[in-house]
Formats: C-alpha cells, structure tokens, sequence
C-alpha cells in the first residue's frame, strides 16, 4: 500500500471531510469558493486538519495554477519570480505557503503589494496563532480561520474511505485505538494505519500499541475538544475551585494543547474576572505566558500548575470588565459627549491637579455616567477607600 495521506487527500469540496464550522454548506466561506471569489486566507491549527489539502482544492476548484512554498526554506526572489510572471496576466495565481509562521517580517512586507493589488491569491497555513505570528498589515488583508483537530466521527469517515476496496481488516479494538491515539490528526492515523498493513492485513490493537505505544499528544479529541476543556478550566478558576481548575489543565496538557492557547486564556482570565481584587494575578499571568513561550513543554506544565492555583485562589471582581463594556456600549450607541474646553489639547483653563495638593475638583465629563461600581473585593477596596481619601483632601 502506497502512503494513505497522499492516496486519500481530498480533491473537492464534497470529499474534504471536517471543518465543518468553516467550510459546511451554509458558511460563507464556502459560498465564496462557489462563487470563485476567493480573498487572501491564513489557516492555522494543529497538523493533520485539512490545511494544505483544503488550499489545493480551492486552486483546483477555481482553475488557476497553483504554486507552493514552504517558509522554513523560502527565497523572496522565487516569490518575486511567481509574481513577476503573473504581472499583466489574466489569470491570478494561487500561492500556497507552509508554516507561514516562520516568515520574518521582511518576507511578509513583500507580500503587501501583492496582496494589496490582489496580483495573486495568498492562503498560509500554520500551527501557531496568527495573531501572534503576522503583522498587523497582513491580518487586515485577509481572513484567517482556525482548524480545528477532526472529530471522531471525522475520522471514522476518514478509516471508512481508507478501507474501501481494500484488504485490510480492522478490528472494533483496533479502530478505536487508531481514532483515538491520533488526537484529532488525520495524517497521523493514516500514517499508523499505513505501516500497520505493510506488516499483516489483519490490523489488531496489539500491533497498533506496538508501533504506537502512546497517544501522540498532538491535539484534544472531539469528546474533549480544547475550547470544551479550557472552557471548564475557566469557570473552575473562576469558581475557586483549584483541584478542579488543576485537573482540566492537566487534560489540556496531556492532550497536547499549546502553552501560547492555555496561557492567552490565563491572562484574560486575570484581567476579566479578578481584575483590581488583585492586581498582581495578571502580572503573574503575563510573567507566566512569557516565560513558557521561552521554556516550552515539559517544563512549563510547573509554571501552569502554578499560575492556576494562584488565579483560583484570587479573590474575584468583574467590575472593570463591566465597566469597559458599558462604556463601549454607550459609545456604539451613539452617546457622544462634548468634551469639556480646559481638557482638550489648548489646556485652557485646566486645574494641574498636582498644583493641589494632587487632587482639584473639576468637570472631566459633560455628564454623569456612572459606569463603574465596585464590587470591593480584595484589593478593589483598597482602590476605592484611596479614591475616596483623595477626593475628600479639599471637601
């Protein structure tokens, strides 16, 4: 048997199996590859997800010629041959660049024009979150989405399509195990499977364990998929409960989950629900993503360990989150205040509070709005007793 990943890959829409929440029926992306109107794309997720496979299928559904790189190895001048070549042509070309997360922010400067000018059509792929790995410029020229690890019903489908017209027997065992052990990495139970029947027909669990002894730890399994899991981290650290808020950030650990989702999630968690009851949680948070960024796995599980029995054991207070909220929503709403003269940019006018004592009674907005309450938790208190000794020096 040849090797299934290549066999298999998928050459059309309605063969392309997951994804479903980006490229179902009924989504728009979908609707814009019918339509032939492809915008520039950055698929990120774990490998394995129909990334690459999905790029190529878009090349072929709207017939343009399709050209890969890889950004480990790319040469801006190879880049800038495509480009060159497609100058005055009809026809848009598709470039398709692997591990888009690697390129320097020269390399992703070069692409502006282009993409600008809409010269050629460019789809990335990446295992790291593009929010983090491409510029400012670059996001707001495309669309980007995020893949997420098949499900086991997506890979279910994938073994039923692996098996069609074939000799392999596949035992119930044997089938759960390959499902299973490959955490949501199509390429990866393929490649199992693949080498499994080079050695006998009759694929068992034992020799499947054999040349996978463990789960490979790339991704979260459908039942215990990472947004089910960090969203059972988040209200247990929220709810105080640390064995709870330890034992789901062990599941996310052991399932493979990147330091960068856990702690992205960790200092929000800080901010939104302890905010100033203690400052110091989104310090620690912040160290704490910095730091694993430069350690990485295993050692960063102590450091993870560590941030989620000092966030659950916080006192809590959403009143910033609140505060900022209702302050958004007026705006959006349509509640835009003059602003008072002796603050704009002339000062004329404007009580230096410093030439008082720190603190001079005066008009900051042209009406009372109220928008944030404390809760007085923890160090929230502590704000709001220094605000009311400040304020109290000249009344």
């Amino acid at each position: 048997m040849t090797d299934l990943s290549n066999r298999l890959r998928p050459t059309t829409l309605n063969e392309f199996i997951g994804q479903k929440h980006i490229i179902g029926k009924d989504k728009a992306l979908y609707k814009l590859i019918l339509k032939k109107e492809i915008p520039h794309l950055f698929f990120y997720g774990k490998p394995g997800t129909g990334k690459t496979t999905l790029a190529k299928i878009i090349a072929k559904y709207i017939n343009t010629d399709y050209y890969y790189f890889n950004a480990t190895s790319i040469k801006i001048e190879d880049l800038r041959k495509v480009f060159d070549r497609y100058k005055n042509a009809l026809i848009k070309p598709l470039i398709f660049i692997d591990e888009v997360h690697r390129l320097s922010k020269n390399q992703q400067e070069v692409l502006l024009p282009i993409m600008e000018s809409y010269q050629a059509i460019i789809i990335g792929a990446s295992t790291e979150n593009p929010f983090f790995t491409l510029t400012n410029a670059i996001r707001s020229r495309s669309f980007l989405y995020e893949f997420l690890p098949l499900t086991k019903n997506d890979l279910s489908e994938v073994i039923d399509t692996a098996l069609k017209d074939s000799e392999i027997i596949l035992s119930t065992e044997a089938r759960d195990y390959l499902i299973s052990s490959s955490s949501g990495d199509a390429r990866a139970m393929l490649n199992l499977l693949n080498f499994a029947s080079k050695i006998d027909n009759e694929i068992t669990f034992d020799l499947l364990k054999e040349l996978r002894p463990n789960v490979i730890g790339d991704g979260v399994s459908s039942s215990d998929s990472h947004y089910d899991l960090a969203s059972a981290m988040i209200k247990s650290l929220r709810g105080s409960d640390v064995d709870a808020a330890l034992y789901y950030l062990a599941r996310l650990i052991n399932g493979g989950e990147s330091v960068e989702f856990i702690t992205r999630r960790m200092v929000i968690f800080a901010s939104e629900d302890i905010g100033n009851a203690n400052p110091n949680a989104l310090n620690l948070a912040v160290s704490t993503m910095t730091a694993t960024s430069k350690i990485g796995y295993p050692e960063s599980k102590i450091l993870l360990g560590q941030c989620a029995v000092y966030l659950a054991s916080c006192p809590k207070s959403n009143s910033s989150y609140k505060a900022i909220n209702k302050a958004l929503s007026l705006v959006k709403d349509g509640k835009i205040l003059d602003i008072p003269k002796h603050l704009d940019s002339q000062h004329l006018g404007y009580l230096y509070p410093h030439d008082f004592s720190g603190w001079v009674e005066q008009e900051y907005l042209k009406e009372e709005l109220n928008l944030y309450e404390t809760l007085n938790m923890g160090y929230e208190k502590t704000l709001s007793d220094w605000l009311g000794k400040i304020k109290g020096k000249n009344n």
